[in-house]
């Protein structure tokens, strides 16, 4: 039980940052270009975040997504990874250059402690219980 809590903590935490995000990136909001453009990054780069942390929520969140669920994972710890390294060569304030890897700590915390239900299975391995609704 304990578990699951802690498992839902982070995934929520981590979705609610991907949805606002995802938002400000969508929206080409200032805070979002203001980001790229201290890292030397195109605007245009936001047309391709936004959804697609938009689309990692979906994934994070709907239980049916074992495979889709994997992949939103990937793309959050490579982005995570990216924006860090995007960062320190750009010389960036630490708490900025420190703050994808917070993002990153909540992605892998959630990663590690998901349900069985929502983890892929391996070949000849039964089937575990169906999600929960």
């Amino acid at each position: 039980m304990v578990r699951r809590v802690f498992y839902w903590i982070f995934t929520a935490l981590l979705a609610a940052e991907l949805l606002f995000g995802g938002i400000l990136d969508v929206l080409h909001k200032p805070a979002a270009l203001n980001i790229l453009h201290t890292l030397g990054y195109p605007a245009y780069l936001c047309s391709i975040l936004g959804p697609a942390k938009l689309l990692a929520v979906c994934a994070l969140l709907y239980p049916r997504t074992r495979l889709l669920r994997e992949w939103a994972y990937a793309g959050v710890t490579f982005n995570m990874l990216g924006a860090f390294c995007s960062h320190i060569a750009a010389h960036d304030t630490i708490p900025a250059t420190v703050a994808p890897l917070i993002l990153l700590s909540l992605a892998i915390g959630s990663y590690l402690l998901r349900p069985a239900a929502f983890r892929l299975r391996s070949a000849g391995e039964p089937p575990a219980s169906p999600p929960p609704h």
